[in-house]
């Protein structure tokens, strides 16, 4: 039997009682061909030379060695209000992302909506708005509202209503409905019913996203200064322009101290969400 045979074609089997049972092919092999074939084609189209990498692969360490080798201390003075600023515009764009998305998640729910166009129509927002980059959404904002953390806040709260609403959905629709077709029997409108019966059942879930998103926004806002949306992306892009590694060492260091608290509580209040 050839290596095709053995690898592609199905395997009829007799158990002691005399039927066979036929194991289909598996189809592993085929996959790895067609992911080898697609790695093959990306390193074609994008150019990645692995021994340019092995040869300046160096650089980076060289950099990475003056940012922390010897940080500036007294760059901490301006670094205080840009990180607060980072913090502030994370927590509220959050915050109202995450409420906003409630109302659109319910529309999106097919236990919930009856309307499968509704239901469709929605998901397709979220869908589009989830595709838009956040920095994106931060300088159609700066454009909009002007430079400031006000930009940063309603791009960091667009992302959360996309990313929020997605999870809130698809955890609704996982719910037990009796209490909610309860709440219908007795003559609740299908909004009362919905708060009353499966916001509940949602709400530890809900908050422990809601928690686990604005730990991430805090990381995602350091770059939105990039764009004049605010926060410590803005001295961060400056200070790498002026190739001040010392400075950006400093901040990068004050940025890992403040995420690193910030998921140490988010974590402690999601594990007593569970």
């Amino acid at each position: 039997m050839s290596i095709y045979d053995k690898v592609f074609k199905p395997h009829v089997y007799t158990l002691p009682n005399g039927k066979s049972v036929e194991k289909k092919a598996s189809r592993g092999p085929v996959y790895a061909i067609i992911i080898l074939a697609m790695c093959i084609l990306s390193v074609k189209i994008t150019g990645f030379n692995m021994t340019v990498l092995a040869q300046r692969i160096g650089e980076f360490f060289v950099i990475i060695g003056d940012m922390f080798k010897s940080p500036r201390l007294e760059f901490m003075d301006y670094v205080w209000g840009p990180i607060f600023d980072t913090i502030k515009m994370s927590l509220l764009g959050s915050l109202v992302g995450s409420l906003l998305s409630v109302p659109f998640a319910m529309l999106a729910s097919t236990n919930v909506c009856r309307n499968k166009v509704v239901v469709s129509i929605v998901r397709l927002f979220f869908s589009i708005v989830r595709t838009i980059p956040t920095i994106v959404t931060a300088l159609v904002a700066t454009l909009i509202v002007g430079f400031g953390t006000l930009a940063g806040t309603i791009s960091i709260a667009v992302f959360s209503f996309a990313y929020i609403g997605k999870l809130t959905y698809e955890e609704i629709e996982t719910v037990d409905m009796g209490s909610f077709e309860a709440m219908e029997a007795m003559g609740a409108t299908r909004p009362m019913a919905f708060i009353t019966a499966i916001i509940p059942q949602v709400l530890p879930f809900f908050l422990s996203n809601c928690l686990f998103n604005f730990e991430g926004n805090v990381r995602y806002a350091a770059v939105l200064g990039y764009v004049g949306a605010g926060g410590i992306g803005i001295i961060l892009n400056e200070r790498i322009s002026w190739r001040d590694y010392p400075s950006v060492g400093m901040i990068l260091i004050a940025l890992f101290v403040t995420v690193f608290i910030i998921e140490s509580i988010s974590r402690y209040f999601r594990k007593k969400l569970v």
